[in-house]
């Protein structure tokens, strides 16, 4: 389950941390400090996901 985790967790944080980096532009933060915290929020909000979606994914096969 980890090693699909991790696969899992490519994927899922760098889609949320990239709809992060958009909601900050689109919100008007251009500079560098908040899409970086955008993109690390995003990224550390996978994690959850992550593990909801790879138990799933486990319990189907």
């Amino acid at each position: 389950m980890l090693r699909l985790g991790l696969i899992m967790h490519l994927f899922i944080g760098s889609t949320l941390a990239g709809i992060a980096v958009v909601v900050a532009l689109v919100i008007g933060q251009d500079t560098l400090y908040p899409i970086l915290i955008a993109a690390a929020i995003g990224f550390v909000i996978a994690i959850p996901a992550t593990y909801l979606v790879t138990k799933k994914v486990m319990s189907i096969r």
